[in-house]
């Protein structure tokens, strides 16, 4: 029997597609851009900081663009077969776990190391204005290929016991922050809590960021050991990520009944989110009255109440640093980490709930149905924006009137320590925050409907619509 015969078939079924050979032309052009743009804003510098600051940034974008690749390539790439009924059909073969793992893996990641192995070579160009040296470059190289091999075998490992794409892709992204920056965060806390006069290296050593930081030849030079352990933990934690979902994958797809325990917290998490029967008839009503895709797209009445969760835990999280710190908590850099917080968690959640109703009514062939009846693509389109602003108008304006807060928070603080100059540049960065946030709000709803209507799958639709609006400008 071949020896990892998905893998062998995936291969070269990639080999024969055009976009295996153009990703890796555009992640270099994409890399030489950055690079040139830095160049031409730093020219003046001396040519060591140059040669530094472009080498961070370069890096910095390589190990990026490697820890989201296990929510964007394999997050939901098993998760897929199970909902389309193929995944158990493979295992009516002589296939093992690790085959189809395996076989998945390289069909749904290669075009993400492919980007990666054009990369890599690029980092090299800051060697040649001097101030990088090459045991700088080939610890980074070590750490870029490091964190997309963890990062795509943490996205299969979740996707083996996942089937909703959007429960697997927000799974994967909390385990990799997880990873990445709780884990550290909560060692600084601890630290401080005690007094310590530096974090327990237990709590950095798992984290990409870390060892990303130690490659620099002034850390390394007193770390080194901490480096290699840091890129050993973590490597090791992608193998095991790859072996639990072997094991875990012939076994998460069977469609097992449910207990009654289940069955009674299902009925109650329905009646929650609907209501009862009276409750579901007042809401249909109201909603149909105004768009019947409105009622469609909205009738989930409780989603509205998750984002108001989330910003009431960050509230939560501010009034616990303010009593912590007292007074020391009212500083700028508070409030623009607050203001970055917000505007990310807004805009990364509405870019997946935009183009998502359209999407998965093109697979699962309702939106034919859809177009069958009296209803116009405006009257789609307008019921999705109702929708949406039922679901984000509310804490919307909430952080708007926060950045407002914020503003003028700081331009009283600075009355007495800046000059006029500098309270006109924080009032105006605020406002320009204000406007763009409508501005990429109106752009990602009329993306996001694009997506829907013509990316292969929901998953695509939405992180297509968090690529081209809120990364690619940048």
């Amino acid at each position: 029997m071949t020896f990892l015969p998905i893998v062998a078939r995936e291969l070269r079924i990639a080999a024969r597609r055009s976009g295996t050979y153009w990703v890796r032309s555009g992640a270099a052009l994409a890399l030489l851009v950055i690079g040139t743009w830095f160049l031409l804003a730093n020219w003046r510098d001396p040519t060591h900081v140059i040669a530094l600051g472009l080498f961070s940034i370069l890096t910095g974008s390589a190990v990026l663009y490697c820890l989201l690749s296990g929510v964007w390539f394999t997050a939901d790439c098993l998760s897929e077969e199970k909902r389309e009924g193929t995944l158990g059909l493979l295992f009516l073969t002589d296939l093992k776990g690790y085959d189809v793992v395996f076989g998945k893996l390289v069909a749904t990641s290669l075009n993400g190391f492919y980007a990666v192995l054009a990369v890599v070579p690029i980092l090299a160009l800051p060697l040649l204005l001097g101030g990088i040296t090459g045991g700088e470059f080939a610890r980074m190289a070590v750490v870029v290929v490091n964190t997309l091999f963890f990062s795509l075998a943490l996205g299969i490992c979740v996707s083996a016991v996942s089937r909703s794409p959007r429960k697997a892709m927000a799974m994967t992204f909390l385990l990799l922050l997880l990873f990445t920056a709780v884990l550290p965060a909560c060692g600084v806390w601890r630290a401080a809590m005690a007094r310590a006069p530096q974090v327990g290296r237990a709590w950095l050593i798992p984290s990409t960021g870390f060892s990303y930081y130690l490659a620099f030849d002034l850390p390394y030079k007193t770390l080194g050991q901490h480096f290699w352990c840091s890129v050993a933990v973590i490597h090791g934690l992608g193998w095991l990520f790859l072996v639990l979902a072997s094991l875990l994958a012939p076994r998460a797809w069977q469609d097992r009944p449910a207990g009654a325990q289940t069955l009674r917290w299902r009925e109650r998490w329905h009646w929650w989110s609907y209501g009862n029967v009276l409750e579901r008839a007042g809401f249909r009503r109201r909603l149909l009255d105004r768009s019947a895709y409105f009622w469609l797209a909205a009738r989930a009445r409780l989603r509205p109440a998750y984002i108001w969760a989330v910003l009431g835990l960050v509230a939560c999280g501010w009034v616990w640093g303010l009593a912590r710190s007292g007074r020391d908590w009212l500083d700028e850099m508070t409030y623009v980490l607050t203001g970055l917080l917000l505007n990310l968690l807004i805009k990364v959640w509405f870019a997946l709930e935009a183009g998502r109703p359209l999407a998965e009514d093109r697979r699962q062939g309702a939106l034919e149905l859809l177009l069958s009846t009296p209803l116009t693509i405006k009257d789609i389109l307008r019921g999705q924006l109702l929708a949406l602003r039922r679901q984000f108008e509310g804490p919307v304006v909430v952080v708007l009137l926060v950045f407002l807060l914020f503003m003028l928070l700081g331009a009283s603080d600075a009355l007495s320590q800046q000059e006029p100059a500098d309270r006109s540049l924080w009032v105006l960065v605020w406002a320009a925050g204000m406007v763009m946030l409508l501005a990429d709000l109106a752009g990602l709803y009329w993306l996001g409907m694009w997506q829907g209507l013509t990316a292969k799958n929901p998953t695509r639709a939405a992180t297509n619509n968090v690529g081209w609006i809120l990364l690619l400008p940048w």
